[in-house]
C-alpha cells in the first residue's frame, strides 16, 4: 500500500535536488520553459538524461511535441530565474538574456551546464512524464550550482574529501 502524499513529498524535501530550467520551443516558434528539480543523468552510452514535467504544467502540451529540448542547470545567484520559470502565466522569456543555440533552443548563457538535447522518448511517470533525452550538445561553466531542499533554495558549499575514513 503507497503512503500518504503528504508524507511522501515531505520526505522527498529533504533530498537535495539540483534546480533547471528547461526549454523548448514548438514547430511554430513558441518559446516554453518550466523549473525542474526532478534532473539526472540516466546513461553515458549514449549520453542520455531525464527531467520530469507535471502533466498539469501549462507547457506540458508543448513538450510533447516538440523534438529537441535544453536543460539550463541553474548556477547560484539564479534564484529569480528559477522562481520565474516556475511561476504559471507568466512570460517567462521577458526578463533576462536567452542566448539560442544551433538547435535553436532558448539556452541561459550563464547556466552552470547547458545540455541541449533530442527527444529519445517520453514515458508516464504517475502525474508527471518523464523527458529521457540524448544530448546532443554541452557547455559547461566552473561555478556553483543552485539546489532545491527543504522547501527552499541553497548552494552547497564545496568540502575536501582529503584525509576522511
Amino acid at each position: 500500500m503507497p503512503i500518504d502524499r503528504t508524507v511522501f513529498t515531505h520526505a522527498m524535501a529533504q533530498v537535495p535536488a539540483p534546480v533547471t530550467v528547461v526549454t523548448t520551443v514548438t514547430p511554430e516558434g513558441r518559446r516554453h520553459g518550466f523549473t525542474a528539480s526532478s534532473f539526472c543523468s540516466l546513461s553515458a552510452d549514449p549520453p542520455l538524461i531525464l527531467v520530469c514535467l507535471a502533466k498539469t504544467a501549462s507547457s506540458h502540451e508543448a513538450f510533447l511535441r516538440t523534438a529537441h529540448f535544453m536543460v539550463n542547470l541553474l548556477g547560484a545567484d539564479h534564484h529569480g530565474i528559477a522562481q520565474r520559470f516556475a511561476t504559471p502565466d507568466r512570460d517567462k522569456f521577458a526578463d533576462g538574456p536567452m542566448l539560442t543555440s544551433e538547435l535553436g533552443l532558448p539556452g541561459l548563457p550563464d547556466a552552470t551546464v547547458r545540455l541541449a538535447c533530442a527527444v529519445h522518448s517520453i514515458l508516464d511517470g504517475g502525474d508527471h512524464s518523464i523527458l529521457i533525452g540524448q544530448v546532443e550538445q554541452a557547455a559547461v561553466l566552473e561555478q556553483p550550482p543552485l539546489v532545491y531542499h527543504n522547501r527552499q533554495y541553497a548552494t552547497p558549499r564545496p568540502r575536501s574529501l582529503a584525509g576522511t575514513p
